[in-house]
């Protein structure tokens, strides 16, 4: 189980991300989505390692990845958005350099690269130069490199971009059959393929977690109310004896479209009153055409949580990432940080002279 306990990380003055917490399950696909700018991307650098957080602790299974980063690093698979590849490297030398880096030994090291081979479609592929490929082979073998050392826990950032409708299905059919038994976190801006793939969202927004929930409880988060639409065949139909009955319920709207009518029930988000609703309307001899609770999209939804503008821009975090990364007094030779040390490090006469002093 991956746990992540009040994480925080800054980049100068910028607050990427601000003390959040979740947990993710194996077995479990869970969709974290954000506006560009929200703290997604470096959340998940953190978890995979790349970056130290300034405060809070990034658990698999009870232990802290950084107390040994090498082990953690062996139970992590990830694909980030900007696809890292080496272009000169033909596809199968890549996967068996990234195999080597993370010491994959035979026998093992055989099956796991022809699984990713059949598993990722890179058959056609195999022993063409990386510079060559469309991008979406890149991004297979940009998820072949992710998943090869079988991880617990998968990250994978934009995972089919690129890819055509028919590559789009096969690799999400691969991602189901990865979350059965592993945790993978998902990060996408295409809505249908976090419903397609995820039964839970987190929506990270200004650095902050705002929705930690199921995709079918989502609307509660912008209204409080869900809507049932009827549809029947009826002359001046009364509903007041049956709504006397529910005071949660409200007839809002009554249409009439060609042959029959449309009615609009506002409802508590956590009830559903449609088979209460049919029953009174067969009872009272009405033609029944259709009942159905009417939901937000989750691109609508999406939007509505997030619309207001986030604390600083994409490239801004970028730059400021770059910067901190880079150091501006980092020694670039052994020598130079060397010598760095015997001047910053105080003398044993220095020492003693301070004790003195003191």
């Amino acid at each position: 189980m991956l746990a992540i306990k009040n994480l925080s990380r800054s980049f100068g003055d910028i607050k990427a991300v601000q003390n959040i917490s979740f947990t993710a399950d194996k077995g479990e696909i869970v969709g974290f989505l954000g506006p560009n700018g929200a703290g997604k991307t470096t959340t998940l650098r953190m978890i995979v390692g790349y970056l130290q957080p300034d405060s809070g602790l990034i658990e698999l299974d009870g232990e802290n990845v950084f107390d040994n980063p090498l082990a953690a690093s062996a139970r992590i698979g990830y694909l980030p958005e900007l696809n890292p590849l080496y272009d000169e490297m033909m596809v199968d030398e890549f996967l068996r350099y990234i195999a080597d880096l993370r010491r994959m030994k035979e026998p093992n090291l055989s099956e796991r690269l022809e699984l990713v081979r059949d598993k990722c479609g890179l058959d056609e592929v195999w022993k063409q130069k990386i510079a060559t490929l469309s991008k979406g082979y890149r991004q297979r073998t940009g998820l072949a490199q992710a998943i090869l050392h079988n991880p617990d826990l998968l990250i994978l950032d934009e995972p089919t971009s690129g890819l055509d409708p028919n590559q789009i299905l096969e690799i999400r059919d691969l991602i189901r059959e990865l979350g059965e038994d592993k945790t993978v976190i998902l990060s996408s801006h295409i809505m249908q393929e976090v419903q397609a793939l995820c039964s839970r969202v987190i929506i990270i927004h200004r650095g902050q977690i705002i929705v930690d929930d199921s995709i079918e409880n989502l609307g509660s988060y912008i209204s409080g109310t869900s809507e049932i639409v009827l549809e029947l065949e009826a002359e001046n139909p009364d509903f007041q004896p049956w709504l006397i009955q529910y005071p949660e319920v409200q007839l809002t709207e009554i249409e009439q479209k060609d042959e029959h009518l449309e009615l609009k029930f506002t409802i508590p988000v956590e009830m559903d009153i449609r088979k209460e609703l049919s029953a009174y309307v067969l009872d009272q001899g009405w033609n029944l055409i259709s009942i159905y609770k009417e939901t937000q999209s989750l691109e609508e939804i999406f939007h509505l949580l997030t619309s207001q503008e986030p604390f600083y821009t994409e490239e801004e975090i970028l730059e400021e990432e770059e910067m901190l990364s880079e150091g501006d007094n980092k020694p670039e030779t052994e020598e130079e940080a060397t010598s760095l040390e015997e001047t910053q490090e105080p003398s044993n006469e220095e020492e003693s002279s301070t004790k003195e002093q003191q």
